[in-house]
């Protein structure tokens, strides 16, 4: 009989995955935002209104809806393009401020807004070093952040803009935005997606390499940290990775990767170039469904601690850091977080595992567990 017990049984796994990922999903449907903002009516409020340029990298495909610009579709070629994202004067830190439906308020709400495609990698180079040159030579910095799973370009895009915002970073933030599909289900898809876009991502390091920027940091968060360890075990065994000397901080953010994977994928780097801070928490609820859809192999991002530190990287418990639903996206929902990343990426040098390190002095005032590399490999 076809709903025999195996059948049941199918049926109440499915029944899972449905809610499961409707509980934990790092983002909801599509909903185009790119371009659209009512004016501002409050003249004060307006004044008070902070803005970012983020500039993208995408594997994503153009879409015919200029309000969602890139879409979940795959490309063949890299996207390139750029964006201001405003921030709300009532903003509060962890929070991005969305409408319930239509048109976002600048003074209420967070916006994308001003977009511009670029015609060519040297078009794109040239707007970057410009943005650069805005800075201060201490603030000519660049920020890759990679999104994860479920991940719209109109909602990658106000992560990283609340992100920069929450951190204080003054460098230039760069997304590189995979072509994730966007929905609940599209996890295998997803997979795929980020697969598929290594050398994209490779491409676009080379591209901002051509700038004159002081130093990269890389902050990727879910199954985009796939993606980072990827490209750049990639690029580690075609011998290209940090040719410049620039890579400074890589941060993986509650990392959605098969814990056994991960150990293969560390396998070629040194001792000294596993310089990767991981952001684990035990009560992440996106990561333990995706520990059950892998059969019970821990994902890197709720791993054992010990087993973690012997893989030679430095780990930062944020189980005991409260914010509410999934516990998933701690890096930027928490305040106490984002302040912390932020002081690591505002010192210059490469960070050491040892008291000085910024970021671990920084972590004895809240309830985080550090624990460094012991390399018991």
């Amino acid at each position: 009989m076809f709903f025999g017990v195996d059948g049941v049984k199918f049926k109440a796994c499915i029944l899972m995955l449905v809610t499961s990922l409707a509980i934990v999903g790092c983002g909801s449907a599509e909903r185009g935002i790119i371009g659209l903002a009512a004016e501002p009516q409050n003249g004060d409020a307006a004044n008070n209104i902070r803005k970012h340029e983020i500039f993208i990298l995408t594997s994503r495909a153009p879409d015919s809806d200029p309000t969602i610009l890139f879409s979940g579709k795959r490309s063949s070629e890299i996207g390139l393009a750029k964006l201001t994202v405003s921030v709300p004067p009532n903003h509060t830190p962890g929070k991005i401020e969305s409408p319930r439906s239509g048109i976002p308020r600048p003074t209420e709400h967070f916006t994308a807004t001003d977009p511009a495609i670029f015609a060519s990698e040297g078009d794109f180079v040239s707007a970057l070093q410009a943005e650069l040159n805005r800075r201060s030579v201490h603030n000519r910095n660049v920020l890759v952040f990679v999104h994860g799973y479920n991940t719209t370009l109109s909602e990658a895009v106000l992560r990283m803009g609340q992100f920069v915002e929450d951190s204080g970073y003054e460098g230039v933030p760069v997304l590189f935005s995979w072509a994730s599909g966007g929905h609940l289900l599209d996890y295998v898809y997803d997979m795929n997606s980020v697969l598929i876009a290594r050398d994209d991502l490779l491409l676009g390091a080379n591209l901002i390499s051509k700038t004159n920027a002081k130093a990269v940091d890389i902050l990727s968060h879910s199954m985009g940290n796939l993606l980072t360890v990827e490209a750049m075990r990639q690029a580690k065994l075609n011998g290209t990775l940090n040719r410049t000397g620039r890579l400074r901080h890589v941060i993986l953010a509650a990392p959605d990767i098969d814990a056994d994977l991960f150990r293969q994928q560390l396998a070629p780097f040194a001792d000294n170039e596993r310089q990767f801070y991981i952001l684990i928490s035990h009560d992440d609820r996106a990561l333990s469904f995706s520990r059950i859809l892998a059969r019970g192999v821990p994902r890197v991002g709720n791993e054992d601690v010990e087993y973690l530190a012997g893989l030679g990287v430095t780990i930062l418990d944020l189980s005991e850091i409260d914010v509410n639903g999934s516990n998933h996206s701690k890096f930027a929902d928490s305040p106490e977080i984002v302040q912390l990343i932020g002081k690591r990426l505002s010192v210059d040098g490469v960070g050491t595992r040892n008291g000085s390190d910024p970021l671990l002095s920084s972590v004895l005032m809240l309830p985080i567990t550090v624990t460094a590399a012991t390399l018991a490999r």
